[in-house]
């Protein structure tokens, strides 16, 4: 890392440098520091654990599979797939309803909503609100119900524009930053129930550009890979990068299952009782860059609504 001065005006602005090499390509990361030498000293440090996490989460995210996936292991997890013999087919009306009901129910309960599920039925189906709830959990399952049905009818697999209007729909009427990427210098980190970080999103000033990478890595691959092993890594890759201040597993869980539907697979519900075995799956890809898990478990869930729909 190096300090860099660049006149502009009668100003000289100093910045703290250091040249990236990612994706085949070399990266400028540049942190200001001030307008005067004395002030650049002082910010120095500061400057340099912002670099320090921008090359983290470069080596961490932007490159999807990090070398984990050759051919061979592709091959193999075509085979799990077929082996597996996955439950795939389009809904019928009556079907979706069902599957709805049980997604709304559990993606928010995954994220601490205490709606129950016959209250999610009552909810979506006769209108009718438990009284002792907070008006913002009624609001959620309304809004993750319409966000299912914007996800049903688009004909976009994957954007910047798809990604705001999931989290618009599902939380316009519950959070005043629906719709919005987190903002410069509002950080976010997952704590568990002892308050330990198990997780810490991109930093904000990186969020637009890792979205960006993550949409063209899809669109390159989208024909290379499985449906399963697309929508996984697209979700997997989503949780990491943590866009928004909140939301973002209902989101991730939205933009997984657009996917499945957009090359012609049923949707699939992470169910709540399966809630410590996805947050295992999402941090062995972390830690690991395996993705394997996710897939196990996506395919577990598929026979699991093979038998909600058979009941």
């Amino acid at each position: 890392m190096h300090i860099e001065k660049r006149r502009v005006g009668k100003k000289t602005k100093y910045y703290l440098a250091h040249a990236l090499r990612a994706d085949g390509k070399v990266k400028k990361l540049r942190v200001y520091l001030g307008t005067y030498e004395g002030s650049a000293d002082k910010q120095r440090n500061r400057a340099e654990q912002i670099i320090k996490d921008r090359i983290k989460a470069y080596k961490e995210i932007s490159d999807p599979f990090r070398n984990v996936l050759n051919s061979k292991e592709i091959e193999e997890l075509k085979s799990l797939e077929a082996k597996r013999e996955i439950f795939i087919k389009h809904l019928s009306e009556d079907e979706w309803k069902i599957f709805l009901e049980s997604f709304v129910y559990d993606t928010n309960a995954i994220e601490g909503s205490s709606v129950t599920f016959m209250e999610v039925k009552d909810i979506l189906e006769k209108q009718k609100w438990p009284r002792e709830k907070e008006k913002w959990e009624i609001s959620e399952t309304y809004g993750l119900r319409d966000a299912v049905n914007y996800m049903r009818n688009t004909k976009d697999h994957l954007s910047l524009d798809l990604i705001k209007e999931l989290h618009m729909v599902t939380f316009r009427n519950s959070k005043s930053f629906a719709g919005e990427f987190r903002k410069l210098g509002q950080e976010v980190a997952v704590v568990d129930g002892l308050g330990r970080i198990v997780h810490k999103g991109a930093p904000s000033a990186m969020v637009v550009k890792l979205l960006k990478d993550l949409v063209l890595w899809y669109n390159k691959n989208k024909t290379k890979y499985t449906p399963i092993v697309l929508a996984a890594v697209v979700h997997n890759q989503f949780e990491n990068i943590h866009p928004f201040a909140d939301g973002n597993g209902r989101v991730g869980r939205l933009l997984l299952n657009n996917i499945l539907l957009k090359h012609n697979k049923s949707p699939v519900n992470i169910e709540l009782k399966n809630r410590q075995e996805y947050y295992a799956a999402l941090r062995e890809y972390e830690n690991n860059g395996n993705i394997r898990p996710t897939i196990e478990l996506i395919l577990k869930e598929y026979r699991n609504l093979k038998k909600l729909l058979n009941r």
